[in-house]
């Protein structure tokens, strides 16, 4: 009897465990639910009858779920209720956030600037590209010539405020980013400009106005190759209805600065013939006609005496050898032809005085 009773006393003291297990859940742990209506999470109704005791301890539980808590969703995407949380480091930073108005902090510091660099374009393989992070601060203030109208003076913040208005107005053309390039090469930030270029020719990659100003910003960087490579595509990209003055321009400063001063030349007169009375162009013409040689170095001239000395002496050697060859050849011609002049005069076959001299011999 005593055997079968402790079978059903075990099964008794595992039900009545597995019970007090089950009430102390009920009373210590804490139950959340997502309201939809409301858009967050939050405690079900009977957490909140339950009393002040049992609240204090749900305070240490839960703490994950209490910050989902205060986290509304607004447009798909989770925003800071503001409420109290408990935890002084949200508390510290929803106030911090709340201390200054945000609006009025974005338009204080909006920088004009093109957005996000672009991954590729087809013309970072250049070198003057890649090394864009390490440029100097070079600024060129003649490229305000591109934004005067009429002869009123250029006024920066007005042209700033303008150019964020067009970027905001056309955020992906290509030309709002090529003038907000020449605006930071009139400042000297020749990486913003670079960058603001390459974003244009992500749109439009052969517009000849961008590789030309691409081509500028390199040639006074003297990346003389990349300048010249776009310079000459952009020549190329030139429709029959544009003037291409400033590419011919561009190119013979780039050549005058190589020392190729003939091709130089031509270009500056060509510009001169589709912009009469440029007065850059002219006053690389004067300079080059009053000093036709100031760009021949003393590395050129050395090696262009020293090409001299050896021709002159490769001149010499080969006539001394060609007059000691003439010299042995006329000796045997004379020996050859007074021998037959003798011969004849005695009457005797040159061939058997030969044929003599062999047996002799």
């Amino acid at each position: 009897m005593a055997c079968t009773d402790v079978p059903g006393m075990s099964y008794m003291a595992l039900y009545i465990v597995s019970m007090h297990i089950v009430s102390s859940n009920q009373r210590t742990s804490t139950h959340w639910k997502l309201n939809m209506d409301a858009g967050k999470v939050e405690a079900t109704s009977s957490a909140e009858k339950e009393t002040s005791g049992e609240q204090v301890e749900k305070k240490t539980e839960g703490v994950m779920m209490k910050i989902l808590s205060d986290d509304r969703i607004k447009k798909g995407k989770w925003t800071i209720d503001g409420k109290n949380t408990g935890n002084s480091t949200n508390n510290q930073r929803s106030s911090n956030k709340n201390s200054r108005p945000i609006e009025k902090d974005k338009s204080d510091r909006l920088i004009l600037d093109c957005g996000r660099p672009v991954n590729s374009t087809h013309f970072d393989h250049l070198r003057g590209i890649i090394n864009r992070k390490d440029h100097p601060f070079v600024p060129e203030p003649e490229v305000a010539m591109m934004f005067r109208r009429k002869k009123a003076d250029i006024d920066m913040v007005a042209l700033e405020e303008k150019l964020k208005k067009l970027k905001q107005q056309k955020p992906h053309s290509a030309q709002v980013y090529n003038q907000i390039g020449n605006f930071w090469r009139i400042r000297g930030h020749t990486n913003i400009s670079i960058e603001c270029f390459r974003k244009a020719l992500h749109y439009s990659p052969n517009d000849p106005d961008i590789l030309l100003n691409l081509a500028r910003v390199l040639y006074i960087l003297q990346y003389l190759d990349d300048a010249i490579f776009l310079t000459r595509k952009s020549l190329e990209k030139q429709t029959p209805e544009q003037n291409p003055w400033l590419q011919h321009f561009t190119l013979g400063e780039i050549l005058k600065t190589y020392g190729h001063d003939q091709e130089a030349v031509l270009h500056f007169r060509h510009t001169l013939d589709l912009n009469p009375g440029f007065k850059r162009a002219q006053a690389h013409l004067r300079e080059m006609e009053v000093n036709p040689h100031g760009s021949m170095t003393y590395y050129t001239l050395f090696i262009i005496v020293f090409l001299v000395l050896g021709v002159v002496l490769g001149v010499i050697t080969s006539v001394d050898l060609s007059l000691d060859d003439t010299g042995e050849f006329k000796s045997q011609r004379h020996f050859n032809r007074a021998m037959a002049m003798r011969s004849i005069k005695l009457g005797i076959n040159p061939k058997v005085i030969r044929m003599r001299k062999t047996n002799i011999s």
